[in-house]
C-alpha cells in the first residue's frame, strides 16, 4: 500500500485538477461566447487549479517534491498563476472594457467582481514580494508572515470569486475545487505555522 500512495496522491491531483477543466470544456454556453472570452474563462479556471497546487508545494508535500525542489516549481508556478490572471483580466477586457474598469474601481455590479479584484491584486503582491525577498531584506519571520497573509486573501477571494460566478464551470466539480483549496491551504498553513514555532522554541 505504502508503494501505492505516491501514484494515488498523483491520481487524484489530477483529477481535481482536469475533471473541472473537462467538465468546463463541455458547457453549452461555450456555444454563444467569443473565442477571446473563451480563452479568458480557461485562464480562470487554469488559475484557480494552480491555487490548489501552490500550498501543496510550499508544504513539500507532493511525492517526488521535497521541501527544497517543491518551492522552487512553487515559484515557477506563481509565475504561471501571475499569467493566466493578466490573460484572464486581459481575454475579458478585450471583450467588454467598461465591466473590467467597474469591476477595478469596485463599482460592477456583479458580486462576484470585487473578489476577483482582491484576489488579482493579492497575486500579484505576492510575486512582487517574492521577487524582491533578497533585496528587501525583511527578516523571514516578516517575510513569510506577509505573504501568507497574501495567499489567504488570494484563496479567500478567489474561492468566493468562483462560486459566486453561474458561468461554464460545472457546479459540483468547482465546489470540490474549490474546498480542496480551502482546506489545502488551511492544512500546510498550519503546519508550517507549527514548523516554524518549534524550530524557534528549540
Amino acid at each position: 500500500m505504502h508503494r501505492l500512495r505516491a501514484p494515488l496522491i498523483w491520481v487524484a491531483l489530477g483529477l481535481a485538477l482536469g475533471v473541472p477543466v473537462l467538465l468546463a470544456a463541455q458547457s453549452p454556453l461555450l456555444a454563444w461566447r467569443q473565442p477571446v472570452y473563451i480563452v479568458a474563462g480557461f485562464a480562470g479556471v487554469l488559475g484557480l487549479g494552480l491555487i490548489l497546487l501552490q500550498p501543496l508545494l510550499a508544504g513539500g508535500n507532493l511525492p517526488g517534491l521535497p521541501l527544497r525542489r517543491g518551492r522552487y516549481v512553487h515559484r515557477v508556478i506563481g509565475s504561471l498563476l501571475v499569467a493566466s490572471v493578466v490573460v484572464h483580466v486581459a481575454g475579458l477586457w478585450l471583450t467588454s472594457p467598461p465591466d473590467v474598469i467597474d469591476a477595478l474601481l469596485f463599482r460592477s455590479p456583479t458580486p462576484f467582481s470585487p473578489f476577483g479584484v482582491l484576489a488579482m491584486w493579492a497575486i500579484f503582491g505576492a510575486a512582487l514580494l517574492a521577487a524582491l525577498r533578497r533585496r528587501l531584506r525583511l527578516p523571514y519571520r516578516v517575510w513569510r508572515n506577509a505573504h501568507t497573509t497574501l495567499a489567504m486573501v488570494i484563496v479567500l477571494g478567489t474561492v468566493l470569486h468562483a462560486l459566486l460566478i453561474e458561468g461554464t464551470m460545472e457546479p459540483l466539480s468547482k465546489l470540490a475545487l474549490c474546498a480542496l483549496v480551502v482546506v489545502a491551504t488551511a492544512v500546510v498553513i498550519a503546519d508550517l505555522r507549527g514548523w516554524f514555532r518549534g524550530t524557534r522554541g528549540r
